[in-house]
C-alpha cells in the first residue's frame, strides 16, 4: 500500500533534550486536546523520538504529512512557522535546523527516492532556545505548544480527505 493511509502527524524530538523534544510533547497535546478534528481528518498521531528511518514505512502509508519539530529558522524562542511542499524540503536540508536534522533529512530524502514522500506535506517548527538535558521545555517554547496545535488543525482543514 502506498499513500493510501491518511494524514500522518509525526512528532520528533528528544524528550530528554529540553525543546527538542517539542515535536512529541505537541502530538500529545494534539491527541488529548484534538481528537475530534483527528478523527474527522482521517489523521494518526506518532511520537517518532528520533527513530530516523525506521519510520520510512509509516510515511509510505501517509496520504500527506505533517512533521512537528524543533527547528531553527531565526525566530525568537518559541516562534512557531509552517513550512509547507518546497519550503519544508529547504528547511530541512538547511544545515543545524535541529539537533538531529541529519535524521529528518535522511527520512524525507530516502522517501523521495522511494517515491512515496507524499506531496501535500508540512514541518511546524518551533524555534529552540535550548537543548541541553532536560526533562521539560523552556517556558517559551512550553507555551508555543498551542499555537503549534493550531497551525496542525489549520493544515487538517486545508488538506481533505
Amino acid at each position: 500500500m502506498r499513500n493510501e493511509g491518511g494524514i500522518l502527524i509525526l512528532g520528533l524530538g528528544n524528550r530528554l533534550l529540553t525543546d527538542d523534544g517539542v515535536g512529541p510533547a505537541i502530538v500529545d497535546l494534539l491527541q488529548a486536546s484534538d481528537a475530534e478534528a483527528l478523527a474527522r481528518a482521517d489523521a494518526r498521531v506518532c511520537d517518532g523520538g528520533t527513530v530516523g528511518l525506521a519510520l520510512l514505512p509509516l510515511i509510505q502509508d501517509a496520504s500527506a504529512l505533517i512533521v512537528v519539530d524543533a527547528a531553527r529558522f531565526s525566530g525568537a524562542p518559541g516562534d512557531v512557522r509552517v513550512f509547507t511542499g518546497a519550503d519544508m524540503d529547504c528547511q530541512v536540508g538547511r544545515a543545524a535546523n535541529t539537533v538531529h536534522e541529519a535524521g529528518l533529512a535522511d527520512l524525507m530524502s530516502a522517501a523521495r527516492l522511494a517515491g512515496f514522500l507524499p506531496e501535500r506535506r508540512a514541518l511546524v517548527g518551533v524555534e529552540p532556545a535550548e537543548t541541553g538535558w532536560g526533562l521539560e521545555p523552556t517556558p517559551a517554547v512550553a507555551a508555543a505548544a498551542p499555537q503549534a496545535c493550531g497551525e496542525i488543525r489549520a493544515l487538517l482543514e486545508r488538506w481533505p480527505q
